[in-house]
C-alpha cells in the first residue's frame, strides 16, 4: 500500500511568518470590564472617525460605480493633479509633478511595505520615533531588516549609522501628538541625505494642528517634509505620505497617497503595478472630490476641536498630565502611575483608552486618548471623569 505524503514530509516549523502577537487583544478584558457600565461603553482607544462621511464624498464614490474595467495604479491623471493642487493649498508644497505623487490603499499598507519595495533587507536599519506606532517596526520585520528607535539621528552609534537605509518621520505623532517644526525637519532630512538614506515622513494628522498649530485660530500650519524650507528646494530621497481617513471620515475607504522623489516614485509605481496593490478606481474618484474640498475638513476639525477642549479639562480634573499633544487625534496623559492600573481605573468607568505601552518601551506609564467620539460619547466620558475626580 502507498504511503501518503504526509508520512514522509519532513520535520518543519509552521508557514507564516513568526510575528508578535496582535496588541490590541491584551485589551479584551479590560473592554469587557468597560461594557459593563450601565450607561454603556465608552471606547476612545482607537482612533477611528465615527462621523458621517460628507455627502460630496459618498456621491463621487456612487458616480463612479459604474467601473468595469482595471483602474491605474499610478492613479488617474485627474486624482494625481488634485494630489498635486492639494499639496500647494494645504502644505505649502508648490510645483510637485503629477507623476511623483500615487494613490494607495491606505496608509498603513504602504507604512508596512514600504522598507521592502525600497529593497531594503538584512543587515540594513529603518528608524522610527522612539514612541511609535507598531507598524513602523512591522515593516522593518517584513522586509528582514532592522528597526531602531531614536528621535534624534545623533543618538546613533557610528555602526548604526553606516547601516541606516529608512527614517521614518512622524509628525503630527501618533500617539503623542508631537510636531516637528521646520528646522528640526531641516535637520533630520540634511543628516539622512549625508547617510544615503530616505526620509519617509508620515503626515497624515497634519490637517488636524491645534494651538500654536491651528491655522484657523491664528497658528501656523504643520509643516510638510516636503516644504521647500525643509527641502531646500530637492524632493530627493524624500516621502511624505498622507491618508484621507481622519480629515474626511473614510477611513473605510482606504483612500491615502505618497508624494516625493521622482526616481523613488517611479520604482514604487512599477513596484506596485507587479503586485497588483490599486486603488480602486471609484474610491480614486471619491479622493479627487473630497483633495478639492476644503469646507467640510474645517467642519470636521471644528467638531474635534470641541471634543478636544471638553476631554482636555476632563482628563486633569481626574489627575491626568497631558503631554504635547499639539496635534493630531489623541491626547497623551500619565497619571504617574502604570499603564495598566490607569487604563483599568478608566475601564471601571466605561472607558476604554489606548495603552502607551503598545507604542514602545518609552510608552510606559502612558495612555492614549481619541478624539474620535460622537458629540453624547463624548459628553458621557467628561461626566464621568469629573465625577469621579
Amino acid at each position: 500500500m502507498a504511503s501518503t505524503p504526509a508520512q514522509h514530509a519532513p520535520d518543519r516549523a509552521p508557514f507564516g511568518l513568526r510575528l508578535p502577537d496582535y496588541p490590541w487583544d491584551a485589551m479584551a478584558p479590560y473592554q469587557a470590564t468597560a461594557a459593563k457600565h450601565p450607561d454603556g461603553v465608552v471606547n476612545l482607544s482607537i482612533g477611528t472617525p465615527v462621523d458621517p462621511t460628507p455627502a460630496l464624498i459618498q456621491d463621487a464614490l456612487v458616480a463612479a460605480a459604474d467601473a468595469p474595467g482595471y483602474p491605474t495604479t499610478h492613479g488617474t491623471p485627474a486624482l494625481r493633479q488634485a494630489i498635486v493642487d492639494w499639496f500647494a493649498r494645504r502644505r505649502n508644497v508648490p510645483g510637485l509633478n503629477p507623476d511623483d505623487v500615487m494613490p494607495t490603499v491606505g496608509s498603513k499598507e504602504l507604512v508596512a511595505w514600504l522598507p521592502m519595495l525600497l529593497g531594503l533587507g538584512a543587515g540594513d536599519v529603518v528608524v522610527r520615533p522612539t514612541v511609535a506606532y507598531p507598524t513602523y517596526d512591522m515593516g522593518a520585520v517584513f522586509a528582514g531588516a532592522t528597526a531602531v528607535a531614536a528621535d534624534n539621528l545623533d543618538e546613533l552609534d557610528a555602526d548604526t549609522r553606516a547601516r541606516v537605509r529608512l527614517v521614518w518621520v512622524n509628525s503630527p505623532g501618533n500617539p503623542t501628538g508631537i510636531v516637528r517644526n521646520v528646522d528640526a525637519l531641516s535637520a533630520i532630512v540634511a543628516q539622512a541625505r549625508e547617510m544615503g538614506a530616505v526620509v519617509a515622513s508620515d503626515e497624515c494628522y497634519g490637517e488636524l494642528g491645534w494651538g500654536e498649530w491651528d491655522p484657523e485660530n491664528g497658528g501656523e500650519a504643520v509643516p510638510s517634509v516636503l516644504d521647500p524650507r525643509v527641502t531646500g528646494g530637492s524632493t530627493d530621497g524624500l516621502l511624505a505620505v498622507y491618508s484621507l481617513s481622519k480629515q474626511s471620515n473614510v477611513a473605510g475607504y482606504r483612500a491615502a497617497f505618497v508624494a516625493g522623489d521622482s526616481a523613488i516614485m517611479a520604482n514604487l509605481v512599477n513596484s506596485r503595478k507587479h503586485a497588483g496593490m490599486i486603488v480602486p478606481y471609484p474610491v480614486q474618484e471619491a479622493m479627487r472630490v473630497a483633495l478639492g474640498d476644503d469646507a467640510h475638513v474645517s467642519a470636521q476639525k471644528a467638531l474635534y476641536r470641541n471634543r478636544r477642549e471638553q476631554l482636555v479639562g476632563a482628563l486633569e480634573a481626574f489627575g491626568l498630565q497631558i503631554h504635547h499633544s499639539e496635534a493630531g487625534l489623541y491626547l497623551w496623559c500619565t497619571a504617574g502611575e502604570d499603564t495598566w492600573t490607569t487604563i483599568g481605573r478608566l475601564a471601571e468607568l466605561g472607558i476604554v483608552a489606548g495603552p502607551g505601552t503598545f507604542y514602545g518601551e518609552a510608552g510606559n506609564g502612558f495612555i492614549r486618548v481619541a478624539l474620535t467620539g460622537s458629540d453624547e460619547r463624548i459628553a458621557a466620558t467628561v461626566q464621568r471623569l469629573t465625577v469621579n475626580s
